[in-house]
């Protein structure tokens, strides 16, 4: 092991109406998360599961940490291969399946980068790079699903 790394978060639910959780249908999903000197981020529940669609939920988080993940590896290994990127946007799609007992749990994620790299030289080993970085990745090789990629590449327009 090279090093070891710690994280902390503070993550406060902030949806009692009074009650607590005396009924499941009277009490909020909502919660903040809280990391030292970073803006707070409002979290909720998936409106499926009775939460707020105006705050963000675990689901689209995960998804977002494996999407951000691999961009950071990816910018990371094209610097390294003299790919010079000059646009990066992904569209990621994550698949969540929930079983009858109210359980479930995502069955694959599908990243979709779109990148702009700078030469038409540039285009193949970019591709390429997709598929390294995903073995980088700290959140991929944390997680026990499929992660695709479906990366398209152009060069930029003159």
């Amino acid at each position: 092991m090279k090093r070891q790394h710690n994280y902390s978060a503070t993550i406060k639910w902030t949806g009692n109406k009074g009650k607590g959780t005396l009924n499941y249908k009277e009490f909020e999903r909502g919660y903040t998360i809280s990391i030292n000197n970073k803006p707070n981020i409002l979290g909720s529940s998936d409106p499926a599961f009775l939460g707020d669609k105006t705050k963000h939920n675990p689901e689209e988080l995960l998804l977002a940490s494996l999407s951000s993940c691999h961009m950071l590896w990816y910018l990371h290994l094209c610097s390294e291969s003299n790919v010079i990127i000059t646009t990066y946007i992904d569209n990621p799609i994550g698949i969540m399946i929930e079983k009858q007992n109210g359980s479930g749990k995502f069955s694959e994620v599908i990243l979709k980068p779109i990148v702009v790299v700078k030469e038409k030289s540039m285009i193949e080993k970019a591709i390429k790079l997709h598929a390294k970085a995903n073995e980088l990745c700290f959140i991929a090789n944390s997680v026990n699903f499929k992660i695709l990629h479906n990366p398209s590449c152009s060069t930029e327009v003159s």
